[in-house]
């Protein structure tokens, strides 16, 4: 039989371990330091680099250029067989499911990190297996080194040659709002639709 003693002491203990979980885990809203990230992210939208890049049709252009509406950005490399290709899936769906009012609200930019592989050419073929047209799907690289070291360092994507000729790489759709600034970090695993709240609220 349950002492009373010990029905105080439990109640106790349980707040306690409740209570040092609600703040590891900011209010139970994360529990990995990616989730502490995204809401750090989510909390202070941060400025990013205005890098020159080139699409898949080898026309210029920069981050600054999506100035005044939000873009979904993403990092590939267009030989990547698993997760580019999960990237990629939800990238078309997004466009298939939106309307053409959404569709004049936002675009897509997938950035290729594979300088040395991902010539115009693989980042055209890449973007027709998935139906991605420039200027509202742009596959695009940076024009530099020193650009693609920049990109990475603000998104905090970490590449690293897999020694078979691939690369092994953090994924999620990265929002960048109207204002230019990485403003949210979405899981590549849900569904396209749970973009529509972030998106709306990236527009001023």
């Amino acid at each position: 039989m349950m002492s009373r003693g010990f029905l105080p002491l439990l109640a106790f203990v349980v707040a306690a371990g409740t209570a040092a979980l609600a703040w590891e885990t900011e209010g139970f809203r994360v529990v990995t330091s990616a989730g502490a990230r995204a809401l750090e992210i989510e909390r202070h939208p941060r400025p990013l680099p205005d890098v020159p890049l080139v699409d898949q049709d080898g026309h210029v252009f920069s981050l600054g250029a999506y100035r005044g509406r939000p873009v979904l950005v993403d990092f590939i490399y267009t030989r990547c067989p698993t997760i580019c290709s999960v990237l990629g899936d939800d990238f078309q769906r997004a466009l298939a499911q939106s309307g053409a009012e959404s569709r004049a609200q936002f675009n897509l930019l997938s950035i290729s990190f594979d300088r040395e592989n991902d010539d115009r050419t693989a980042r055209k073929l890449y973007g027709e297996r998935y139906g991605a047209t420039a200027p509202r799907w742009r596959i695009a690289a940076p024009t530099d080194e020193a650009g693609l070291a920049a990109l990475l360092q603000s998104f905090e994507v970490v590449v690293i040659p897999d020694g078979m000729g691939g690369f092994i790489h953090n994924s999620a759709v990265y929002l960048v709002d109207a204002k230019g600034r990485l403003a949210r970090v979405l899981d590549p695993d849900g569904p396209p639709q749970l973009a529509a709240p972030a998106l709306r609220a990236a527009v001023p």
